[in-house]
């Protein structure tokens, strides 16, 4: 399980999740734009913060290789500190948890918990 993990780990820090140009199956040329939308709640979509989550919480929270995305993700910061949701699955769920593009406290506790895996 260590191993899978590692390698599972190895594998996503093997491109720039900010660009995320992973090996696509032929019928997918690019990734989704979701994948560059900041989101919550997690659902069936995953973006470049949830990467930065998991590799952070697999203990690879400063690894030089995720500095471009741990910079894309500061560049989503407005001027108060916060971050939009981007996909707030508006109408998906029972109640909707945010009003899509507007700040967030659930998007913007998500990143700062990167960011300080990553700045300490």
């Amino acid at each position: 399980m260590q191993r899978a993990l590692a390698q599972g780990a190895e594998f996503l820090r093997s491109r720039d999740p900010a660009v995320a140009d992973y090996p696509w199956p032929s019928y997918a040329k690019k990734p989704n734009e979701s994948w560059f939308k900041l989101q919550f709640p997690l659902g069936y979509v995953t973006d470049v913060l949830q990467n930065l989550e998991a590799l952070c919480d697999a203990g690879y929270a400063r690894d030089p290789r995720l500095g471009n995305a741990v910079q894309w993700l500061l560049g989503k910061q407005d001027a108060q500190g916060r971050f939009p949701n981007q996909y707030a699955y508006t109408g998906k769920t029972w109640v909707d948890v945010d009003v899509q593009g507007q700040s967030s406290k659930w998007v913007t506790l998500r990143a700062c918990r990167v960011l300080k895996a990553v700045y300490g």
